[in-house]
C-alpha cells in the first residue's frame, strides 16, 4: 500500500511565497496517470500561484484562510470551503489576501507535469497583459521575478 503523508512529505517551495506537497504525482510515492493531486500553503498578504494556464481541467478545494481567484476575466473572493473548476487552457491565479497562510488541495487531470511550476522556478513566466492575456481590472499583480511593492489588500469581485 503506498501512502503519502503531508507531514512527511518534503515538498518545494516557489517564489511567489508557496509550498507545494505532491500527493499523487510529482514527487509523492503515489504515482497516476489519470490525476495529479498537492496541497499548496500560500503565504499571508500575497503568497500566490500565478497567472497561467495548462492543458489539464483542474479543481481547487480551500481549506484554510481567504483569498483572491482570477479565472479567465472574472476575479471573486474565495474562502475556506469552497472549491472552484477551472477548465483546460483557461489563465487562472490564486492570491492570499489575508493575514494568515492560506491552504487548498489540488486535483488536476490527466496526470503529469504542469509548465507553470518551472516557468516559476526559471522565472519565465509569461505575463499577465504582455505573453498572455491580462489579469481582470482590480486583481492582485502577477508574481514574476519580484514580489509587489505593497501586499495585497484584498477586494471585492
Amino acid at each position: 500500500m503506498l501512502i503519502a503523508d503531508l507531514r512527511q512529505l518534503e515538498g518545494r517551495n516557489y517564489p511567489a511565497r508557496r509550498r507545494t506537497q505532491h500527493l499523487v504525482g510529482g514527487a509523492s510515492p503515489i504515482q497516476s496517470a489519470n490525476f495529479a493531486m498537492g496541497h499548496v500553503t500560500l503565504e499571508p498578504r500575497g503568497g500566490q500561484v500565478p497567472w497561467h494556464n495548462q492543458d489539464q481541467e483542474e479543481v481547487y478545494l480551500i481549506l484554510e484562510g481567504r483569498g483572491e481567484l482570477c479565472l479567465g476575466d472574472e476575479r471573486r473572493e474565495i474562502e475556506a470551503g469552497q472549491a472552484v473548476w477551472i477548465p483546460p487552457r483557461v489563465f487562472h491565479q490564486i492570491t492570499n489576501t489575508g493575514d494568515r497562510p492560506l491552504r487548498m488541495i489540488y486535483v488536476y487531470a490527466p496526470g503529469g507535469d504542469v509548465a507553470h511550476w518551472r516557468q516559476e522556478l526559471d522565472g519565465t513566466l509569461p505575463r499577465a497583459g504582455i505573453e498572455a492575456p491580462p489579469l481582470p481590472p482590480g486583481a492582485c499583480p502577477q508574481w514574476t521575478s519580484t514580489p509587489p511593492a505593497d501586499p495585497p489588500q484584498g477586494g471585492s469581485s
